[in-house]
């Protein structure tokens, strides 16, 4: 459950060098490891020679088993799916480097839901079988009575039985072992008792050790053990059964745990005939191995998913999808830049070899990113389900990274200008104002994108250029959060993978940027709004027209000029009022959100104020708690763009962006913005599934708790429609989200609360999160047509914005060496088709070789590739963004030649087609194939190569991974 930092120190290196002795001393025991984190940790800091020796004998004999094999063991709600692979990726090369092992079953009996992207991603990453546990309790009761707990799931409507899996559902006794044993009132099975941090007990008696067995007990034991394994039987289809033996910080003192399990075991063995079971010591491996050999046909599952998740009647876990917003947008950032940051170093060693950066300290500089991206996607982490100890050591990891790629980037930029000792680029918030600044913008998406970057200015007077010394157009304005500063918006055009230069300088002459002129409306109570008079603002550009009630100074309606569709829309803020007294009812916590009654307006009064200019028009609305509230509780900036002509404004125009000011809330309050519309959605909503695919989600009434079971996850996307109107919004972090009414769309946005549970005391788990959150939220309206084109790409351009950089210059001009300034106005390095997207370009440093033969050879024989990293492979991953039959023409599967793709990165030698992880040459994959109603025949399914002439066809929703090897290296 939780992820310590004392965890390391106290718990997990124990675990480790306690099990790994322990395994030595008895042939027939076993164990499973998870998260690489942890393992790594132990591995390079804890471990002896010796120790290290012993896990290479016990993974070579079966007995110590690598399951997941990522740096953690991740959430499945609100992750995106570029970091579930990030931190599998991240697992799995250490474990191929260092073991030449490859993990091929899941564990996943923790994350809180089970999300339908999962399965296709462990089916690409090579596993063979894939395990959840936390699942409603009804549904689960439900499966278990039918012995339905077993099936072939087909994630991916469009990849369906081509990436399909078994996934086996554990019962309702879940991952741990039950603790009630009949013959005494102390517990059982859990003989090392339960951890304490961070300091051991002297005496080595740990609180609430079990029963220990003995001569006089043992029948009882193995009586009370043959029972539950009978009654667990009977939910399964074959006679196996996997029996979990341990729990969440269990085996920290192996020794007492199998001293007293190995007589247990050999004396039910010895009277299997009575009992009528046997038992043995087994990894995930072996069960899923014996269920497999039994040849059964298995029932198929669609693309449905397991979210949300409810534990009992008024236990809806879905809280987790908004705790600690501040974190989850921290997450995405870093996770953002990280992806900036690889292609950004990728070309650089590609094409300055040259170069005067040390290459492996620029790696170590990404892997510090790549290390705090992966762990804070644990089920603890990227939730915020974490206590703030915790909670903050994740931000600062995270903030420690950012920090070191960005330096990374600056000092590239610097290296390929070899700008002379006065110039100087660093990543602050505000420039110097008496000396020319100049801004640095590096598009990381492989499409060109036209879009503005906000920089604040000390004054209003200034004037911004390109690297040719052509003025850009650029709009300036009072910032709303600072009245001593200015926002400058620079429309920039970037092509893809190249960055471009900008400078501004205090104004000279006639080019001056355009000001954005403010009008103040009056404050409108808006509880007695006259309905008689109505007087409406339009705000136009090119795609929208806005209008704006001025008697409650709130949205009024949106109409998309091109079809002429208006559609009536207001937002307003509310609140959930939930309990904190576990005595008077339900409580909502970190993970659980149980509501006491409908969600109530929060504001009573609103304020308005209008800045328009040329570029951009900014809608800045303040919600007061009444009409005479000295401060906003609340505030939203609604920002609408034009492009002037020449430049593609497409993206531009066709988002409607909003920023939100939220908080500090009072405690026990969720704050929800809630869009109302007159579109029949017939409260059906749909929402992504981790950035990856579109969930149907429509809405259902429960006896119990309908307003929190009616939540879901929205990690990039939700919307709502009519049969021919989309609204659709995009998140730059996750958030939940419900359709409470017909036409209505809510994202929780925030949460403050606090409870009297002993357990979330115990763990400081209460969320007093007294922070003021600030998340954004693109809004496009459209045809259905339309928005599923535009929400692919808005989404990504939202997901990875332009990373900007600034520097000072004073004195003379740098010289531009002729080369970056073609590179960086005109071609581009790689670009993809808009059905495509360049899911990462990277060097991963790996040793290893990717013959198999070879790596498992150098491992046997003791010579693993030591020294420094492998700077000459470059991973390339490709994703397609559609599904077969979405769209007429973008579903369609694209022919990519790999050669003339990355041609602006150098002569490409060799191409190697691999595993989503990368551990697998993807000829030599052979995944098990369970047999299924529709396909009868049992064998191995295996993915289509790559053609010989580094072709390959990219089929919808596909995701390719790659190696390639440039010449001259």
């Amino acid at each position: 459950f939780f992820l310590f930092q004392e965890s390391m120190h106290a718990y997990a290196a124990n675990v480790y060098t306690s099990v790994v002795e322990e395994l030595m001393k008895g042939k027939q025991r076993k164990f499973i490891a998870v998260e690489q984190e942890f393992f790594r940790l132990w591995w390079d800091t804890v471990a002896t020679d010796t120790q290290k020796q012993q896990v290479h004998q016990l993974l070579q004999e079966g007995r110590l088993e690598f399951v997941i094999g990522g740096q953690v063991m991740h959430d499945e709600a609100v992750t995106l799916i570029d970091d579930q692979i990030l931190q599998l990726t991240e697992g799995h090369g250490f474990l191929y480097e260092t073991f030449g092992v490859r993990p091929q079953f899941s564990w996943h009996v923790d994350p809180f839901g089970a999300s339908a992207t999962t399965p296709t991603l462990f089916a690409l990453a090579g596993f063979n079988a894939h395990l959840i546990s936390r699942i409603d309790y009804d549904l689960k009761a439900d499966m278990q009575k039918n012995k339905k707990l077993q099936f072939v799931w087909r994630g991916s409507p469009s990849l369906s039985e081509r990436q399909e899996i078994f996934t086996h559902v554990m019962d309702q006794y879940s991952y741990c072992t039950p603790s009630q044993i009949p013959f005494s009132n102390r517990s059982g099975f859990y003989w090392n008792g339960f951890a304490t941090f961070p300091d051991p007990p002297k005496d080595g008696v740990y609180p609430n050790m079990s029963l220990p067995v003995t001569d006089t007990n043992i029948h009882q034991y193995a009586q009370t053990m043959v029972a539950n394994i009978k009654e667990r039987a009977a939910w399964f289809r074959t006679s196996d059964v996997l029996w979990p033996w341990g729990c969440d910080k269990q085996f920290f003192n192996a020794s007492v745990q199998y001293s007293n399990m190995d007589p247990l075991l050999d004396y039910i063995n010895k009277h299997s005939d009575e009992f009528g079971v046997t038992v043995q010591y087994a990894t995930v491996g072996d069960y899923f191995q014996a269920v497999y050999s039994r040849n059964l046909t298995w029932e198929i599952r669609d693309s449905q998913d397991f979210i949300p998740y409810s534990t009992e009647p008024f236990q809806a876990w879905t809280g987790f999808y908004t705790s600690r917003s501040t974190l989850k947008g921290i997450a995405r950032r870093a996770s953002s830049l990280l992806y900036a940051g690889e292609s950004f170093f990728t070309q650089y060693v590609r094409k300055h070899p040259a170069g005067s950066i040390c290459k492996c300290g620029a790696l170590k500089q990404l892997q510090s990113l790549r290390w705090a991206v992966s762990e804070v996607q644990h089920h603890d982490g990227i939730t915020g389900t974490e206590s703030p100890k915790v909670k903050d050591m994740y931000m600062n990891n995270l903030m420690y990274g950012m920090f070191n790629v960005k330096k990374l980037m600056a000092s590239i930029i610097f290296d390929m200008n070899n700008a002379k000792k006065n110039g100087e680029v660093y990543s602050s918030v505000y420039g110097a104002t008496d000396v020319d600044q100049y801004v640095v913008v590096y598009n990381p998406l492989a499409w060109n994108i036209t879009t503005f970057v906000t920089v604040s200015v000390s004054h209003s007077a200034v004037s911004v250029y390109d690297e040719l010394g052509q003025s850009v157009p650029a709009q300036v304005q009072s910032s709303a959060e600072s009245s001593s500063t200015y926002d400058l918006y620079i429309l920039v055009a970037v092509s893809g993978l190249s960055y471009r230069k900008y400078k501004v300088k205090p104004l000279n002459g006639l080019q001056s940027a355009f000001i954005g002129r403010s009008v103040k409306y009056k404050r409108k109570d808006i509880t007695r709004a006259d309905q008689q008079s109505q007087q409406l603002l339009p705000v136009v550009n090119n795609c929208y027209q806005v209008v704006f009630d001025l008697n409650t100074n709130l949205m009024h309606s949106i109409t998309e000029r091109e079809t002429n569709q208006t559609v009536q829309l207001t937002q307003e803020f509310l609140e959930y009022h939930v309990n904190g007294d576990v005595m008077k009812g339900p409580i909502s916590d970190n993970y659980l959100f149980a509501p006491n009654a409908s969600a109530v307006p929060v504001s009573k009064a609103v304020g308005l104020e209008v800045v328009a200019g040329s570029l951009m028009t900014e809608i800045r609305q303040y919600f007061y708690s009444n009409v005479t509230s000295q401060d906003y509780i609340h505030a939203v900036y609604t920002r609408m763009y034009t492009a002037p002509e020449g430049y593609d404004g497409k993206f531009l125009c066709h988002r409607i962006e909003q920023e939100y000011s939220v908080g500090p809330l009072e405690l026990n309050r969720e704050a929800v913005l809630r869009t109302s519309t007159n579109l029949n959605t017939r409260q059906l909503l749909y929402t992504d599934s981790n950035g990856y695919q579109i969930q149907k989600r429509p809405f259902k009434s429960y006896v119990n708790n309908t307003v929190a079971r009616n939540y879901y996850p929205m990690v990039q996307t939700a919307y709502i429609e009519d049969d021919t109107t989309r609204l659709m919004l995009l998140a730059e972090r996750a958030h939940g989200v419900s359709s409470q009414g017909n036409g209505q769309v809510e994202v929780m946005l925030h949460r403050r609360l606090w409870n009297n549970l002993q357990w979330d005391l115990n763990y400081n788990l209460t969320l007093n999160d007294s922070s003021v959150v600030r998340p954004m939220i693109w809004l496009i309206l459209g045809t259905k047509a339309d928005t599923s084109i535009l929400y692919r790409t808005s989404g990504l351009a939202l997901e990875h914005r332009p990373v900007v950089m600034f520097g000072a210059l004073s004195g003379d001009k740098p010289k531009l060496p002729r080369q970056l300034q073609q590179n960086s106005v005109h071609s581009s390095p790689v670009t993809v088709p808009p059905n495509l997207h360049l899911q990462i370009l990277s060097i991963p440093g790996w040793r290893y070789s990717s013959s198999h033969a070879e790596q498992v050879h150098s491992i046997r024989v003791g010579k693993p590739k030591q020294g420094d990293a492998d700077f000459s492979r470059v991973l390339l991953r490709i994703r397609h963004l559609y599904e077969a039959g979405e769209d007429p023409v973008l579903s369609q599967p694209v022919v990519v030649n790999l050669k003339s793709l990355l041609t602006g990165l150098g002569p490409v030698m060799a191409v190697e087609e691999r595993s989503l992880t990368g551990t697998w040459d993807v000829n030599t994959l052979k995944r098990w194939k369970w047999k299924s109603a529709q396909y009868p025949s049992k064998g191995f399914s295996n993915i289509t190569g790559t053609s010989e002439n580094c072709t390959v066809t990219v089929h919808p929703k596909e995701i390719r991974t790659f190696f390639v090897y440039f010449q001259g290296q």
